[in-house]
């Protein structure tokens, strides 16, 4: 199969350390210089009536925290796969979405999730994303932190206990379902 030029450029990204040294460097960089100038940690300098945050100061922070990150290939690994697979879950949750608004009614506002719908897909994103996040962190010896865990809990488990876990779960399911209808029958 002929290769394109296309193809042959994104190589050759590669080779001069595009993925692993600049995109990184330049996200991190981005990301603390974002929340320096959010949080304004090294105060502000007030000129007239108006107050600017210490641009400098946040840059050089964030220049030396992307170029610290980038100098560890280990850390670099981790947000190259966590960030893809993060992508990855967003395109999951804007099919789910396309898939929703193909049942609903059009209106002004769009398709949104409501109330406890919200909140369901909030909670799983934020599983999903720490999933991701555990399997991209490698040990030493090669295996993720994710796989770590699941051999560690299946080596470990005995019966007894996997059944304590599974009762524990049915009645803290319970007492939460009971709960909760009362507090929606005072609403309505």
């Amino acid at each position: 199969m002929p290769t394109s030029n296309l193809r042959e450029t994104l190589t050759i990204f590669e080779q001069i350390g595009v993925y692993d040294v600049i995109l990184p460097m330049l996200l991190v960089f981005t990301l603390v210089f974002a929340i320096l100038e959010k949080t304004r940690v090294f105060g502000y300098e007030q000129i007239g009536d108006k107050k600017y945050s210490r641009k400098n100061l946040n840059a050089m922070v964030a220049f030396v925290t992307s170029i610290l990150v980038v100098g560890s290939t280990r850390l670099v690994a981790v947000i190259n796969e966590t960030v893809s697979n993060s992508i990855l879950l967003l395109l999951m949750s804007f099919l789910f979405l396309l898939l929703i608004g193909s049942f609903h009614k059009e209106t002004e506002e769009g398709i949104f999730l409501e109330k406890g719908w919200r909140t369901l897909f909030m909670i799983i994103m934020f599983i999903g994303i720490a999933i991701i996040f555990l399997n991209a962190f490698k040990l030493e010896s090669g295996q993720s932190v994710l796989e770590w865990m699941f051999t560690g809990a299946i080596q470990n488990v005995n019966s007894e206990l996997a059944t304590s876990l599974i009762l524990f779960g049915v009645i803290v399911a319970a007492i939460i379902f009971v709960t909760a209808g009362g507090r929606r029958e005072k609403k309505e």
